[in-house]
């Protein structure tokens, strides 16, 4: 995500066979009980799924997203947040990172941050309402939210003039405003006049180095110097929430962004003074070995109900051959070469880049039966959490930021009205915040439709819904709350009663409406902009 961006200028689109962006939840409807009226998420045979930040990336199939780079499937957490979004509901957000903790958060009224941000680079369309309200959702359930002007990204990495940047960052801020972002209850700013996030991007940036950013973003000897600072910036603002306090924090993106958060979460990591694991004897294991190490600990402990040495657990670990290989290979050399010595759970303690004074206070915090080591405590009565709570506390006693690794929720991108992928650089394929609503209306009328040849065909077989930009709109944008009608204009669809040239009519009607009523707002909030921290005059930069 890499940065609290919406999805990039040039949205990537979603794969008509693989959109099932228009599939349901909650009471109206359940699409784990109702497949037929939801596609499995992907295109069989689909390409390989490439995420960049700045192209315009494809994912041709979401399922892919959950194998390759581990993004959670939705689904699994939904019945845990009160009162979901409609876009969580219908499986427009289809994955998330972490995002467990900030439905506990919600619950439990804890405090918790979203943030997300904007490159201004051309006009706000629908697609990047999608973030909008995902932000204003979470502020409304009580989140810290913010929403950032991605403009040195905007600079360096689209070339765009400051005068440019200034007109689309107003539009964009005044969008936000109209749709209900509270600047009073919230934050707005520009990367480039956020001096406090410039200086945790510069501490970020000791912990990161271009062979990383080669790896992750392609970055070559081309690459400028300010594209790569950018990228800094970004993880900066990701983390920027939490300078205050630690606290959960959730960026809303699109799945393109994934680079940038996964990123993000590694620095946090990293600019922890201490790191905590479980582990079982004094040797360092990997995570693979540590669980082989944990289930022959386990079983040894069953079946002699006494005293298990790192000998024992080898022996155990090559008379049973579990999996992976490798693993357990090396691990049955460390037990090994541990010998007699106790295998005993523990929670370690590791000094990653805390001062002297620092190892020594939490030294000294550990209590009860702990080892002490030069760059590690192994304590033996605390479990992981207590452990992970004492060493934040003692990071941010030390003057340490504390940090918790951020979440992420990942929406679907919106299919153009031509078909395709949505597009700032091509009119007819999306529809500007800031279109004339009679043109808004047209474009909607203009629109592909999943519909079958003939009306009479229409009516044997049922319309394609998930194959429709219009009944996308629908979902995503025009049935706003309401599921139970966005559930019949499916219905209707599929069973053959709603015909494309009425259905295009009424999504028209609505989006003009929409679009009178937003233009309204926009330019009743329009004052509020002198009253906000936030500059849009280069002139005065």
């Amino acid at each position: 995500m890499t940065s609290e961006r919406e999805p990039t200028e040039e949205e990537s689109p979603v794969d008509q066979q693989a959109s099932d962006g228009r599939g349901w939840r909650g009471e109206a409807f359940d699409s784990r009980e109702d497949p037929a009226l939801r596609t499995d998420g992907g295109a069989a045979g689909a390409d390989d799924v490439t995420l960049d930040p700045w192209g315009s990336s494809t994912v041709a199939d979401y399922r892919k997203l959950f194998e390759d780079f581990g993004i959670e499937e939705f689904d699994e957490v939904l019945g845990e947040i009160p009162d979901p979004h409609y876009l969580m509901r219908r499986g427009v957000i289809f994955g998330h990172r972490d995002y467990r903790r900030i439905a506990e958060a919600m619950r439990d009224g804890e405090e918790f941050a979203a943030l997300s941000g904007f490159m201004p680079t051309g006009d706000p369309h629908i697609g990047h309402k999608l973030v909008f309200d995902e932000l204003i959702w979470h502020q409304k359930q009580g989140g810290d939210t913010y929403g950032l002007i991605a403009d040195l990204e905007a600079h360096s990495a689209r070339g765009m003039t400051w005068e440019e940047i200034d007109q689309h960052a107003r539009d964009y801020v005044l969008s936000l405003l109209a749709l209900g972002f509270d600047p009073d209850d919230g934050e707005l700013y520009r990367q480039s006049d956020n001096r406090v996030l410039q200086d945790l991007a510069f501490e970020l940036g000791i912990e990161a180095n271009f062979s990383e950013l080669q790896a992750i973003y392609g970055f070559d000897g081309e690459t400028d110097v300010s594209h790569m600072q950018s990228v800094v910036t970004q993880m900066a603002d990701i983390l920027y929430p939490q300078l205050d306090e630690p606290k959960p924090t959730v960026i809303p993106v699109g799945p393109d962004q994934d680079p940038h958060v996964r990123l993000a979460r590694d620095l946090a990591a990293r600019m922890r003074y201490f790191g905590v694991t479980e582990a079982y004897a004094s040797f360092e294991a990997t995570p693979e070995e540590r669980d082989l190490i944990g289930f022959a600990y386990d079983q040894l402990r069953e079946e002699t109900d006494g005293d298990v040495r790192c000998e024992d657990a080898a022996e155990w670990l090559r008379d049973h051959r579990p999996t992976p290989v490798e693993a357990r290979q090396s691990a049955v050399e460390k037990l090994e070469a541990a010998g007699k010595e106790p295998l005993r759970p523990r929670v370690r303690l590791l000094d990653q880049r805390a001062d002297e004074d620092a190892f020594e206070a939490l030294i000294e915090a550990v209590g009860g039966e702990k080892r002490v080591y030069d760059a590690h405590v192994d304590a033996f009565e605390m479990d992981r959490t207590e452990a992970e709570e004492l060493a934040r506390e003692v990071e941010l006693d030390h003057g340490g930021y504390g940090f918790q690794m951020p979440s992420s929720i990942y929406h679907r991108f919106m299919t153009g009205l031509t078909g395709g992928k949505m597009s700032s650089s091509i009119p007819a394929s999306h529809i500007s915040l800031l279109d004339d609503p009679e043109e808004g209306y047209d474009k909607v009328k203009a629109a592909t439709t999943g519909g079958r040849e003939t009306a009479e065909k229409q009516r044997e077989l049922g319309g394609k819904a998930d194959e429709c930009p219009v009944y996308e709109l629908y979902a995503y944008l025009l049935a706003g709350d309401d599921d139970e009608f966005a559930r019949e204009v499916y219905d209707e669809c599929v069973g053959g009663e709603r015909l494309c040239g009425g259905c295009k009519e009424q999504a028209a009607e609505l989006m003009r409406e929409f679009l009178e009523e937003h233009q309204e707002k926009r330019e009743a909030v329009e004052e509020k902009l002198d009253e906000l921290d936030i500059s849009f005059d280069a002139a005065e930069r």
